[in-house]
C-alpha cells in the first residue's frame, strides 16, 4: 500500500522527466510546490487538467489547437501561399515571436534520422507533400536547424517537392545580428561566407 511519501516520490520521478529537470531539480519545484499548495499547486494542477483536455495536435499543420484547427490554420489572412517547414512546435512559436512571417505552418515533429529508424512515413512530410499539392502552395521555407538531421531532412524534402510547382527556399545562415568573427565556429563563418551579398 502506498503512502503519501511514495505518491510524493512518484512526482518527483514524473518532474524529473521533463527537458531541463534532472531529479536534483524536479525535487526542489516538487518541494516548493507542496510549500505554497494554495497559491502555486491548486492552480499548476488546475492548468495542467485544463490544458490535457483541451490542447491537440492541428490536424493540418501540426501545431497546439484547443478547436478543429490551430488560430494560425484558421486565420483568412495567414494564406499568402507560404508554408514554412520546421521541426517542432517550439521552433513554430520561436518564429511567430519574430513576427516577421504572415503565412502558415508544417511542423514535421522531428528530422530524418537513419539511426533512431525515423523516416519520412515517421515525420509529417507525405502530409506536407499532400498539402503543397492540394492547397495551391507557392513557396516551401524549409527553418530547420542547422543540423546535419535538419540538413539531411531539408534535402530530402527540396527533393520529394520537385515538380509541384512550389518553389523550395531556406533560411539565411550565417553570422548573427551582433556576432563577433572571433566567437563564431568554424561551420557558421563558412555558411555566412556561402551566403554573402552585395551591400
Amino acid at each position: 500500500m502506498s503512502g503519501p511519501r511514495d505518491e510524493i516520490e512518484a512526482l518527483i520521478a514524473l518532474m524529473a522527466r521533463l527537458p531541463g529537470l534532472g531529479p536534483r531539480s524536479a525535487r526542489r519545484a516538487v518541494l516548493h510546490l507542496l510549500r505554497k499548495r494554495e497559491g502555486q499547486m491548486a492552480p499548476l494542477a488546475a492548468a495542467l487538467a485544463r490544458v490535457a483536455e483541451a490542447a491537440r495536435d492541428c490536424p493540418r499543420c501540426g501545431n497546439i489547437a484547443v478547436g478543429a484547427t490551430c488560430e494560425i490554420c484558421d486565420s483568412p489572412a495567414r494564406a499568402t501561399g507560404e508554408i514554412c517547414v520546421v521541426e517542432d512546435v517550439a521552433d513554430l512559436w520561436a518564429m511567430e515571436r519574430g513576427g516577421a512571417f504572415k503565412g502558415r505552418y508544417h511542423v514535421l515533429g522531428g528530422t530524418l534520422s537513419a539511426l533512431d529508424a525515423i523516416g519520412p512515413e515517421e515525420l509529417r512530410i507525405p502530409h506536407l507533400i499532400a498539402r503543397v499539392r492540394d492547397e495551391a502552395v507557392g513557396e516551401v521555407i524549409l527553418a530547420l536547424n542547422a543540423t546535419v538531421e535538419g540538413q539531411t531532412t531539408a534535402h530530402y524534402i527540396a527533393e520529394a517537392l520537385e515538380g509541384t510547382g512550389a518553389r523550395v527556399t531556406s533560411l539565411a545562415q550565417g553570422v548573427p545580428i551582433g556576432g563577433e568573427l572571433d566567437y563564431l565556429d568554424d561551420g557558421t563563418i563558412s555558411a555566412a561566407l556561402r551566403a554573402r551579398r552585395a551591400l
